[in-house]
């Protein structure tokens, strides 16, 4: 699978593909399984991944046997694909492949394409009462979405991946906003001015009920530490309470978010891995979700902040480096991957907005230096890049 084509995970915009006729000649070649399930679409420029997860978990506590695509992995492929927080075994996935090489082959089929198509055979053999499908990457033209799920979600909109999916939110919210399908109920995670009208218009357009989870006052309790899933949270429970099939109670929502770890086993987000000094991990990587966990890293209690740095090369640095506090000591570094962005560009682009700091060869030898130099009252953030952080996990 990683070597057949280029991945987008790894490689980026060559490994793009802008349409549904794939995965369809796909479903159809594997029996339509997606129609084999029950569903939650869940798409958004960030929270998507903690939200399924959150969904996942809460499901679980109710007593489902509870399928969960999300996409892209920290260490393992099988990260992608779990049931009841447990991976896919690989004999599964080296059989299907076996079995459908020459279909794969013959028809040039993207590596998430075949992930995709995967997920969807191993929940309909496994028999789940119900999936919680993650979007790849925007919506409409996301090889997810050939599902009819119970429940649209699409969390926020941020300027990411635009040479894909526009150049302003209104176009990016479109391309999101491509998930809500006819007569089937549309949480949207956060009311925003700009982009309101285009999910009010399409919701219209497909005579589908929309509700806005940012309306519910309540706060709710969660193993989760990021500030970011407080909304995450209200999302999650929004689309739960949205279920006409499913009977969840409020002991099993109030469950499910005190238990995502240990449900799902979420890694990343807002991950403390030591104390004294603490090094955090969380795998934000553009300007909406870096500015959340920068405020949380602020409010923190510390003698001195110590931040392990490195990005892709398809970001827009002068809008994410200006966030980053200019009185920390920096350790920049490239992620292990070909998008990764070098450690010397890096620290010169840095350097024009007065982020200071010494460039290492690898993420590991970064954080060792890092570590070298922290006393007990210090904090080590690693972040930037999901990939960053997969690296130290």
């Amino acid at each position: 699978m990683f070597a057949q084509l280029p991945m987008y995970q790894r490689e980026g915009k060559t490994a793009f593909k802008k349409d549904l006729t794939n995965i369809l000649a796909f479903s159809k070649e594997l029996n339509f399984p997606e129609k084999k399930f029950k569903s939650i679409h869940v798409g958004g420029t960030n929270g998507k991944g903690s939200t399924s997860h959150i969904l996942a978990s809460i499901l679980q506590e109710a007593g489902y046997n509870v399928g969960l695509y999300t996409s892209p992995h920290l260490k393992s492929f099988t990260e992608r694909i779990r049931i009841n927080g447990k991976e896919i075994p690989k004999r599964k996935i080296t059989s299907f492949i076996h079995k459908h090489k020459a279909f794969l082959e013959s028809q040039k089929l993207s590596f998430f394409e075949m992930t995709v198509g995967l997920a969807f055979d191993y929940f309909a053999a496994e028999k789940v009462d119900i999936a919680i499908i993650e979007v790849g990457l925007g919506g409409r033209l996301d090889s997810t979405n050939i599902i009819i799920p119970e429940v649209s979600v699409i969390t926020n909109i941020g300027l990411d991946h635009t040479q894909f999916l526009g150049e302003t939110l209104a176009e990016i919210a479109f391309e999101k906003a491509g998930i809500i399908k006819e007569i089937i109920p549309v949480i949207i995670g956060e009311e925003q001015a700009a982009v309101k009208s285009v999910f009010i218009g399409k919701a219209n357009e497909t005579n589908s009920e929309i509700s806005f989870a940012s309306d519910d006052t309540k706060m709710y309790q969660t193993d989760l530490l990021g500030d970011y899933q407080k909304s995450n949270s209200k999302t999650a429970v929004a689309a739960i309470k949205s279920l006409k099939e499913f009977q969840v109670s409020e002991e099993n929502i109030k469950k499910g978010l005190l238990n995502v770890v240990k449900n799902t086993n979420l890694k990343g987000r807002w991950q403390i891995l030591q104390e004294k000094p603490k090094v955090i991990c969380d795998t934000a990587h553009n300007k909406e979700g870096l500015k959340i966990v920068l405020n949380q890293l602020k409010n923190q209690v510390y003698s001195q902040l110590h931040i392990v740095l490195g990005v892709v090369s398809d970001k827009k640095i002068e809008e994410i480096v200006p966030l980053f506090p200019q009185e920390a000591v920096y350790y920049f570094c490239k992620p292990d991957v070909p998008r990764g962005l070098s450690e010397v560009v890096l620290q010169q682009k840095a350097k024009e907005f007065k982020i200071i700091g010494r460039k290492y060869a690898s993420v590991k030898l970064a954080l060792k230096n890092a570590l070298l130099n922290a006393n007990q009252e210090d904090i080590i953030f690693v972040g930037g890049s999901t990939f960053v952080v997969a690296e130290i996990i």
